[in-house]
């Protein structure tokens, strides 16, 4: 199977079941699920949450739970906004500046954008912990995303600086169905999965409703953005990596 199987049989396994929560359709997106809460609640019992100062989140539904008990725990969050459009492409939530009563309207899609600060990859602090959201994904690290790259590029961007490094967690929040390897596998038992790509950052973690898997992961991180991949049309879209950009780029 190549990716874009995968994320199709991911999907089909959501559309099939009552294991999706809104948003509908989950095709195309990173797919909510029925213990997205629970999911969370694991995820905060790790010694990686526990030590973490800042954390990197994505912004999509399922990964909602980790934005708000983030914040509620004094975490400073950092969503990046969509596509990386903007020249100060994270959006800033500082636990201190918010209100407890206000931490659910600012965690979501529509609230992160009105109470986030937007913030130059230079200006981004050293980041503990990243939750990232999955299609699908494997017990030694590979992930999957729904294929617009952008969840790597934010690494690239910030390892470049040194905001992310050897010392940051990579954890994603799923359903059992997105565990490609695992018993309940929407790809099923004898799947032949795609190794990842040389640009695809690993997980440490894997947490579902269910378990937490230290993945151990043989993958390598990226150690920056690898600029021979990005075609002009690409940097054109994408401000923070115009301006960056190698001059031979």
């Amino acid at each position: 199977m190549d990716k874009q199987a995968v994320r199709e049989a991911v999907w089909d396994a959501f559309d099939a079941g009552d294991q999706a929560r809104f948003p509908f359709p989950p095709r195309d997106r990173i797919p909510n699920f029925a213990g997205a809460d629970a999911a969370a609640e694991r995820l905060a019992e790790t010694e990686a949450w526990e030590s973490a100062a800042t954390l990197k989140a994505n912004p999509d539904a399922p990964q909602l739970p980790v934005r708000r008990a983030a914040l509620r725990a004094g975490t400073t969050v950092y969503v990046a906004q969509p596509r990386l459009r903007d020249p100060d492409p994270f959006l800033r939530l500082d636990p201190a500046e918010i209100p407890p009563a206000e931490i659910d309207d600012a965690t979501t899609v529509s609230g992160i954008g009105e109470y986030g600060t937007p913030t130059a990859p230079e200006d981004v602090d050293h980041v503990d912990l990243i939750a990232a959201g999955s299609v699908g994904v494997t017990t030694d690290g590979a992930r999957i995303g729904k294929g617009e790259g952008y969840s790597d590029l934010e690494w690239a961007v910030l390892r470049e600086l040194g905001a992310v490094d050897a010392d940051t967690t990579v954890a994603t929040t799923v359903h059992e169905l997105s565990v490609l390897d695992g018993p309940e596998s929407a790809a099923g038992a004898d799947a032949d999965l795609p190794a990842p790509d040389a640009h695809d950052v690993p997980l440490d973690l894997v947490v579902t409703p269910e378990r937490t898997v230290r993945t151990d992961t043989p993958y390598p991180r990226p150690d920056g953005v690898d600029w021979d991949a990005l075609g002009a049309e690409k940097l054109s879209e994408i401000p923070v990596l115009a301006e960056r950009a190698p001059e031979e780029k």
